[in-house]
C-alpha cells in the first residue's frame, strides 16, 4: 500500500474515533423499565449450535412469562437473517433490516454466531455492541462450593475489537493494527463496575490492564479507572496485570478474594473465558452487553461448529444461554422470575448430565429437566 494511501487510511480511522467520542460524551438517555407498558424481547438464533440452544430458552420463556404475554406486557419478536450464510452473502456482518428490528427491540436474547477467519467481515456482535452502544459487557462467575463470587466488567466499544478488521495490509509481509481508548469510554465503564459494586455490598474491584507495556491506551484506561474509583471511597481499589491475574484466577490461595474486576476489552474477553472454565466451562456462563438505551444477553462460547459437523447439535448445553436469560430478566425488572430461573437451573445440573457427546442429555432433554423446576 502507497504511503498516500495508508494515511488516508488512518486519517479515516482518527476522524470516525473523534466523533464516536463526542457522541459518547453527549448521550444521556437511559431505558426506565419501570415506566414502560410493554417490554419487547427480541430472539435472534445465531448459528451453529445457535438455533438449538435458543429454542430451549425460548420453551422457558413461553412458560416463565406465559402470563404477561398474554396480557401485552411482554412481546416476544423472533429475528431471522444473523446466519453466517446470509451475512456472507451480503457481504455484511448484520444485515440492515436485521439491525433494523433489533433496534424496535428493547432487550435481545441472542444465539452466538460464526465469524469466518480472516477477510474483511467483521464480528456480528462487533458490529451490534458498536451499533448499539453496548459498551458494558458483564460477566458473573460464581461458584458457592469453591467460595467464588466473582462479577467482570468488560469495556465492549473500545480497544482492539472495534477497530479489528481496520487495520493496514502496509506491505505483503507487514500489517498494522489499532488500540483505541477514550476518556468517555472508560469512565461510563468504571461507573458501571463501581455502582455495581455498591449497590450489591461489593468490598473491591480489581482494574487489568498490561500498562506496564500499553502505556498510552491502557495507561489512559488505568488512570481514568483510578479517578472514578475516588467517587466511590469506601471500596477498595487493586491494580493487576492481565497476564498475573490469568494466573490468579486458578491460584486457590488468593482468587476467593476477588470480587469486581474491571478491564479493556481483549483482556475481558479473554479472562472471562477463564473464569467460565473455573465454573465448569464456557457453555455454564451468561453474558450481558448493555448500554443506555438496548441491552443484549448471549451465552459466552460460540457457534460450536465442530457439534454440528459431527451431528452433536442436540447435545449442545443450553446452560449458558440460559443464565443470559437470567441476566436479562434481572435487567427488565423480573427479578422474582430471574430467582426462580436460577434455582431451576441448579436443580437441573443436578439431575442433568450434560457431556456434550452421545450417551448425555440432549438440550431439550436438560429444559425439560428446568422446566419441572418452575
Amino acid at each position: 500500500m502507497e504511503n498516500i494511501a495508508i494515511t488516508k487510511h488512518f486519517n479515516n480511522l482518527v476522524k470516525e474515533q473523534i466523533e464516536r467520542n463526542e457522541r459518547i460524551k453527549n448521550q444521556s438517555h437511559k431505558t426506565d423499565f419501570s415506566k414502560k407498558d410493554k417490554i419487547v424481547i427480541g430472539l435472534v438464533n445465531g448459528d451453529g449450535i445457535g438455533p438449538i440452544i435458543v429454542n430451549e430458552a425460548k420453551r422457558v420463556i413461553d412458560k416463565l412469562l406465559k402470563n404477561d404475554i398474554e396480557k401485552g406486557k411482554i412481546e416476544i419478536k423472533e429475528i431471522s437473517g444473523l446466519t453466517i450464510e446470509n451475512r456472507i452473502k451480503l457481504n455484511k456482518s448484520v444485515p440492515d433490516n436485521v439491525l433494523l428490528e433489533l433496534k424496535s427491540c428493547d432487550v435481545i436474547l441472542k444465539g452466538p454466531t460464526t465469524t469466518p477467519h480472516g477477510g474483511t467481515l467483521e464480528s456480528a456482535n462487533v458490529t451490534l455492541r458498536r451499533e448499539l452502544d453496548l459498551f458494558a459487557n458483564v460477566r458473573p462467575v460464581k461458584i458457592p462450593e469453591k467460595n467464588i463470587d466473582w462479577t467482570f466488567f468488560r469495556e465492549n466499544s473500545e480497544g482492539e475489537y472495534v477497530l479489528g478488521s481496520k487495520g493496514i495490509d502496509i506491505t505483503p509481509d507487514m500489517a498494522i493494527d489499532f488500540k483505541i481508548t477514550t476518556v468517555a469510554g472508560t469512565r461510563r465503564i468504571a461507573k458501571a463496575a463501581f455502582d455495581y459494586a455498591k449497590n450489591n455490598g461489593k468490598k473491591r474491584v480489581a482494574i487489568v490492564t498490561k500498562a506496564n507495556i500499553i502505556k498510552h491506551t491502557d495507561g489512559m484506561f488505568s488512570s481514568v479507572c483510578h479517578e472514578v474509583a475516588q467517587e466511590y471511597p469506601e471500596i477498595e481499589v487493586s491494580d493487576w496485570y492481565v497476564d498475573i491475574m490469568a494466573a490468579n484466577l486458578i491460584n486457590k490461595s488468593i482468587r476467593n478474594s476477588f470480587e469486581v474486576f474491571l478491564l479493556p476489552n481483549l483482556y475481558g474477553d479473554i479472562i472471562t473465558d477463564e473464569a467460565a472454565q473455573v465454573q465448569g466451562g464456557v457453555g455454564t456462563a451468561g453474558s450481558a452487553n448493555i448500554g443506555e438505551r438496548y441491552a443484549m444477553f448471549e451465552a459466552i462460547h460460540g457457534s460450536a461448529p465442530r457439534m454440528i459437523e459431527e451431528g452433536l447439535g442436540e447435545y449442545a448445553n443450553p446452560e449458558s444461554i440460559l443464565r443470559a436469560l437470567v441476566m436479562l430478566l434481572e435487567h427488565i425488572l423480573y427479578t422474582d422470575k430471574a430467582k426462580a430461573l436460577q434455582n431451576a437451573i441448579i436443580k437441573a445440573e443436578e439431575i442433568s448430565n450434560m457431556t456434550g457427546e452421545k450417551g448425555g442429555n440432549t438440550a431439550k432433554e436438560f429444559t425439560d429437566n428446568l422446566l419441572k423446576f418452575i
